[in-house]
This record gives C-alpha cells, structure tokens and sequence, in this order.
C-alpha cells in the first residue's frame, strides 16, 4: 500500500532526533525552526534592554493577539493568549462564579487537568461515551441524556484526546444554549488543524498554538463571548488590571513573553505552505498510517472524523486498561522500536493514537505496524 508523497521541504522545518519515529505530533507538538529561531531572537532582544522590552510587552501581546486572531477567524478583543488548556479552563470557569451544587456536565473522554480544573469548582458529572460511538449524532444524543436540572456548563472536546474524533460539534452547541447551558469547549487540538476552529460560537473555547499551530510551548488562546468578557478574572494582578478582558488576562509582569510573541509566525508558515495543502497532507498521511495498523491482528479501528490528522485504534483486549499501563507500552514502543505514539487507557483495554505531520513519512507508518505486530503478538 503506497501512501502520501513526503511533504516538500517538510522533514527539514523541524529538529526532530534522527533515528526516531515522532508520531505523536498531537501530544506535544513540535516548534518549526524559524519560529524558534523567531523566539531565540526575542530572548536576545529582552536580555539586551530589559527596560525596553518589558515596556513595550502589553502592546506587542496585543499586537501578536491580533495576527492570531485573524488567522483562527476571531474577534481579537475576545481573545486573550494564554499559556495552556488548562489554565484557560479555569479562568473560563472562574468567570461563571459557579456555586458548588451547580453541575458542570463532562465525559469520560476529557483530558483529565481540564477534567480536574472543573472537579475544583463544582460537582461534575461524568457521561460515558463508549469509543465505538457511530458518529456525532450518537455522542450528542448521549451528552444531551447527561443533562440534569441541575447542569449549568457543558465542558466538552472539540476533538477528544484519546480517540481523535470532534465531539462539540455546532449542532450540539446549538441544543445546549437552547437548553440554558453554558457551553465551554476544550480545543486544544483545532487551531492549525481545523479550517474553522470556532464553528459552532460557544460561550468559551481555547485551545493550544503549541500542538497543530507550530507555535513554542506555552502558547494557547482563550475566546470568550461578548457576555462573559468583563467577568474573567486576571490570573495575577497587574499594572494592566484597568484594561479589563484581555489584556489584564494576558499581561504577567516579568514572565516569559517570548513564545507569544513568536506564536503568529507559526500560523503565518502554515500560511505560507498552504493551510489547506498541509490540512490534507497531514489528513492522508495519518489515514495510511490507521490503514496499515487495521491490518495487525487485535488492533481495531474506531469511528474518526475525516480530515483530522490523528486517529485512534483500541488495542488487544486487556492491555492499557490503567494509565501506568498505558505508560508502560508507550516507552516499550519508544525504546523497543523506536517510535513515539500515544497510548491511552480505557478500563477494558485502551488504545494507540498516531499523528500525521509534514515532518512525516509514510515509510514510518508501515515500519511501525510491521514492528508493533511482532511487538503485540509476544505481549
């Protein structure tokens, strides 16, 4: 089975170890080297003339919130750069000053500091959604049953971690506001790898530049309706406090700074390559990499969104059923075999999830699944 032609020029944007197979973009991403040349650059600007530097932050965050904004297609007055998913969905939830009886509805599919970050400020309650689910109907007919009396938010994936499939799709937002709830959506995987990544209008959405939008770690946006703008409350106070949603949300004082000023160089490369071209590449590349995992006895495809660039199979019954075994047969096929996946747990046996970069080639993927055949059948 022949795949996607390799990437022009792709290999040679990144400085990935040689010698390994990274296929496992959507965990941590990877910083193109003129972006990190980009940031490399400010450091040197901010050791130079730290007065100046630090002087000018506030206006050049904005000015860099800005060029993101319009690259995700958003308001650049509702979107504030923050530094992960995390710290983006507590301070979307702090802004609801929810009660501690009140509901926040989640599944079981949500990434668990997210997941966390909810547990801290009021009840949760969790709604299962079995991986084999058919297709978005399926999950919102089973996030719609979840809903209590008592629910105020719904904190949903856009593209859930594990099984890389959207669950928040527009049509699900559109019933929950119906129905009076809040909706607050984990997109940490969309920007760079969706076209449009806040379809659907939620109250709040973030997600992360680090991942998709070739940006350096610690780099994430948070977008918040018009309602709830004045009540995010600043994650440390600040000479910019007076300013209000978002620039007292995004200015820290003597932080590190570098990574979001660099961030729109990511999303303008991915604009120069072509967004839709790498969309597609990346689309394709990890569609052959799924089909050759198919083939490997015990492996088992599971319902996927097309045009994302991950995809989830569930693994041999039994295997990864906890996160220390999960973790386990991640390094095992790190040190084994040389390659980075995701391994992810389920109680009846987890699964692997495998990325498709313009870094990648198809070679990698079919010397994966001939290494992780041996590899299961002596497990």
């Amino acid at each position: 089975m022949s795949g996607p032609a390799t990437f022009p020029g792709g290999p040679g944007l990144f400085r990935l170890t040689p010698g390994v197979a990274h296929l496992n973009h959507g965990s941590f991403g990877a910083v193109p080297l003129p972006v990190a040349r980009a940031q490399r650059e400010l450091a040197d600007e901010a050791a130079a003339d730290p007065d100046a530097f630090f002087l000018g932050v506030p206006d050049r965050v904005a000015a860099a919130r800005g060029r993101v904004a319009a690259h995700l297609g958003a308001d650049p007055d509702g979107l504030a750069l923050v530094t992960n998913a995390t710290e983006a969905a507590g301070l979307a939830l702090d802004a609801l000053r929810l009660d501690p009886d009140d509901e926040i509805l989640v599944t079981d599919h949500g990434y668990g500091t997210v997941v966390a970050a909810a547990a801290r400020r009021a009840k949760t309650v969790t709604v299962a959604l079995d991986p084999a689910l058919p297709d978005e109907d399926a999950v919102r007919e089973a996030v719609l049953a979840g809903l209590t009396p008592r629910t105020r938010v719904a904190l949903l994936d856009h593209i859930s971690s594990p099984t890389a499939r959207i669950l928040a799709g527009p049509r699900l937002l559109a019933e929950l506001r119906e129905r009076g709830v809040t909706t607050v959506v984990d997109g940490a995987h969309a920007p760079g790898m969706l076209a449009e990544p806040l379809a659907g209008q939620p109250d709040f959405w973030f997600g992360n530049l680090h991942k998709w939008a070739y940006a350096p770690p610690g780099s994430a946006v948070l977008a918040v309706a018009a309602a709830h703008r004045a009540r995010v409350p600043a994650p440390v106070p600040s000479w910019e406090d007076d300013r209000g949603f978002p620039r007292a949300v995004e200015y820290r004082a003597t932080a590190d700074y570098t990574g979001w000023l660099a961030a729109p160089g990511g999303l303008d490369l991915i604009a120069d390559l072509g967004a839709a071209r790498v969309r597609d590449h990346n689309a394709a590349l990890v569609r052959h990499g799924a089909q050759l995992l198919a083939g490997i006895p015990g492996l088992t495809p599971l319902p996927h969104t097309e045009g994302l660039a991950m995809r989830s199979l569930r693994l041999p019954r039994g295997l990864a059923r906890t996160q220390g075994e999960a973790a386990a047969l991640r390094e095992e096929i790190a040190a084994r075999l040389g390659f980075r996946v995701l391994i992810w747990a389920w109680p009846d046996g987890g699964g692997i999830r495998i990325s498709g970069q313009i870094y990648n080639r198809a070679e990698e993927y079919e010397r994966l699944a001939a290494a992780l055949s041996t590899l299961l059948a002596d497990v």
